[in-house]
């Protein structure tokens, strides 16, 4: 998908993946934007899920998830799996699309939505669990920046080894960009000491 970021996951049954969804739309990115519906389409990653189940799991009430399921839909990123009979009415079940991501090129935001997402998720650390967040700058060539960007790519896109039924839930944000950080001239003829 060329040097775009891109948002991905494995899937949680081991299947094989169909073809990220590409986020265009201003409907995509404001639905992904609101923080109850990200975290809803985190949820939904882990497989197909009723209204009910949904609210329980985000501890909200049953009409706000119906709302915004509805609006995940509408910006064709939710759908309808599977209608079922049960007491007293019918479950219905939604699943995500795709349970990838990626921006189109032409896109504005997907970057801002990553960030904004990952700071939305980050729990304060607990003693002896892992953590490493840390913003470096690198200088370099056209070539060494497709190269690392390359390497990046691959580490982000390695199989998933957890269980959501007996692991913790970890974010990765993986991100190499243009920094806009201005450059000093040559200091002519200055000897330090």
């Amino acid at each position: 998908m060329g040097d775009q970021p891109t948002e991905r996951d494995q899937p949680a049954s081991g299947t094989d993946e169909p073809e990220p969804l590409v986020l265009r739309s201003p409907e995509q990115f404001k639905a992904l934007g609101h923080p109850q519906r990200h975290r809803m389409v985190n949820v939904l990653r882990q497989r197909p899920a009723t209204l009910r189940q949904l609210a329980e799991a985000l501890g909200l009430p049953k009409g706000t998830v119906g709302y915004h399921v509805r609006v995940l839909r509408e910006a064709g990123l939710v759908r309808l799996t599977e209608t079922r009979q049960v007491r007293g009415g019918t479950e219905q079940y939604f699943a995500l699309v795709s349970t990838s991501f990626t921006f189109h090129r032409d896109a504005r935001g997907g970057r801002e939505l990553l960030v904004n997402a990952a700071l939305a998720e980050m729990l304060p650390v607990r003693p002896g669990q892992p953590d490493h967040t840390v913003l470096r700058h690198l200088w370099l060539t056209e070539e060494e920046g497709h190269a690392m960007a390359a390497r990046l790519r691959a580490l982000a896109a390695e199989p998933n080894p957890g269980d959501a039924s007996t692991g913790e839930p970890y974010g990765l944000l993986v991100a190499l960009f243009p920094a806009d950080i201005p450059g000093l001239a040559a200091d002519e003829g200055a000897e330090r000491t």
